[in-house]
């Protein structure tokens, strides 16, 4: 079979399972959601660790999503697969003039420039509209921040932006001392989406970043549990400075 009989093929089982499985049959839009989303983390995963058969499997989940949603649209006379196919088909020519219409030669940074005047053309009214509101938090920073940054509304060193984030934390330390939790709060994701903006101009993703280091200290603190273990010693009955001790230790070797 090639791509378009498969493809077919996939349509007509979810298609089948909608009428026959009883699973299948009970969910709507909101009822896939949690697992639409854990089913595009799991794929992302499988990208950071380059295990590209895995991958696969978790692009036709994916895949399986976007099928059994469109079916679940078409059942109720909302949309079909071929209104999302000719949807997608029709927006990239459209934003690729430069490709499907009259051939210019541009760089990178202008298409992203015209990709945003494209888009606003297309009715949205602000140049921040489009980010999902349940994106993580860093990822959604970074994403405001980069499409303000396309029409100029941005600084123009890191020099500046540095200046910005010392701002924001001694702005965070005076609301600390003032103990009211709302304007620490408040401070508090100042300093966060500065150090986001900060991020961005030394080229680093702030989501991969914070869950990088999560996953070192994971690392680092299973490494305390197992010595502990050697040591016949209660995890929760031992000192802060024998636990910082060990810390020190798997620094050194994690």
């Amino acid at each position: 079979m090639n791509y378009e009989e498969e493809f077919r093929r996939l349509v007509e089982i979810v298609k089948r399972l909608r009428v026959e499985c009883p699973w299948d049959k009970e969910q709507t839009h909101q009822s896939l959601r949690h697992s639409f989303i854990e089913e595009t983390y799991e794929a992302i995963e499988a990208i950071d660790h380059a295990q590209w058969q895995e991958l696969r499997n978790e692009l036709g989940d994916v895949l399986l999503h976007i099928a059994l949603q469109s079916a679940i649209a078409e059942e109720n006379g909302e949309f079909s697969l071929e209104e999302v196919i000719r949807h997608i088909n029709e927006k990239l020519i459209r934003r690729h003039p430069h490709v499907f219409g009259e051939r210019t030669s541009i760089d990178s940074a202008t298409q992203t420039q015209n990709w945003e005047k494209v888009k606003l053309s297309e009715g949205r009214r602000s140049v921040v509209d489009g980010v999902p509101k349940e994106m993580p938090a860093l990822l959604q920073a970074k994403r405001l921040q980069e499409k303000a940054s396309k029409v100029g509304f941005d600084w123009n060193v890191s020099d500046d932006v540095w200046a910005k984030v010392t701002e924001e934390l001694n702005e965070l330390r005076e609301a600390a001392s003032g103990k009211e939790v709302e304007k620490i709060r408040e401070e508090f994701g100042d300093l966060l989406f500065s150090l986001v903006n900060y991020s961005r101009f030394v080229g680093v993703n702030p989501e991969e970043a914070l869950r990088e280091t999560s996953e070192k200290f994971v690392r680092r603190f299973h490494y305390i549990e197992e010595k502990t273990i050697e040591q016949h010693r209660d995890l929760s009955h031992s000192s802060l400075a024998e636990l910082d001790a060990l810390w020190n230790e798997a620094k050194k070797i994690l």
